[in-house]
């Protein structure tokens, strides 16, 4: 299902932030690079922004608390932003948000740009902002994020547990895009992290393109939801 020919790759420092869009058939492969990342994302419809990504629905339709191989992500349209094409680490979390500028605080302290440059504390939710500002876009645009290679437990009294060390180095996950696609990223601090230093784990990233859809691919036949959700696709696209 992956193409070994790159069309863009690079690294994305621990503690910093990236936006792009990507159209249907591109294939964006997230690699942890040290162990211990997180990269946090969003995904709108370029063309109509108020489409965006809706993780309660995703996990809704295919039954599921976290996102592995085989799964989609949904927008609040009913249609499918993307697809889980490959997989190392078998569990990322879709339910705990992003870190703030309180968190950070509280954690790890403050560092400002005029004291530390580029090794400044960041958070996860004023990267958002950033990113989503270069597209006319703000807090009212906010939705949950995606949290690729974290995994948080939860305990039968309902408490969250952030799992340390879950991603090895050289972990991967692949997407393919099955839509046009606005990514943002970030890749601050999962915001359950416990570590005593602000973690600064950098993700390489690499765009490619993805083979033709197949009649039996995993994605599109995992759930019954999933075929319809392409099927909303097929008419979102057949119309444009």
């Amino acid at each position: 299902m992956v193409s070994s020919y790159a069309l863009y790759e690079d690294v994305l420092p621990g503690g910093s932030h990236w936006s792009f869009v990507v159209n249907p058939g591109v294939q964006l492969e997230l690699v942890d690079v040290d162990g211990g990342g997180n990269a946090a994302m969003l995904t709108y419809n370029p063309n109509n922004p108020l489409e965006r990504l809706n993780l309660p629905d995703t996990l809704k339709c295919q039954h599921t608390f976290r996102l592995t191989l085989g799964h989609c992500l949904y927008s609040d349209m009913g249609r499918i932003f993307c697809s889980i094409v490959t997989d190392d680490i078998g569990w990322h979390d879709a339910a705990s948000g992003t870190c703030n500028a309180e968190i950070v605080r509280r954690k790890w302290g403050v560092l400002s740009y005029q004291e530390a440059r580029n090794d400044r504390l960041q958070n996860g939710r004023d990267s958002f902002l950033i990113e989503l500002g270069k597209y006319g876009l703000g807090r009212r645009d906010f939705a949950a994020n995606v949290n690729w290679f974290s995994r948080v437990d939860v305990a039968d009294d309902g408490t969250m547990a952030f799992v340390a060390n879950h991603s090895k180095p050289g972990n991967a996950v692949t997407l393919r895009f099955e839509m046009p696609t606005l990514v943002v990223l970030h890749t601050c601090p999962h915001p359950l992290n416990p570590a005593p230093e602000y973690p600064r784990c950098s993700i390489a990233y690499r765009l490619s393109l993805a083979e033709d859809l197949a009649d039996d691919d995993l994605c599109r036949i995992s759930r019954d939801e999933n075929g319809r959700g392409f099927m909303n696709n097929y008419l979102y696209l057949l119309g444009r």
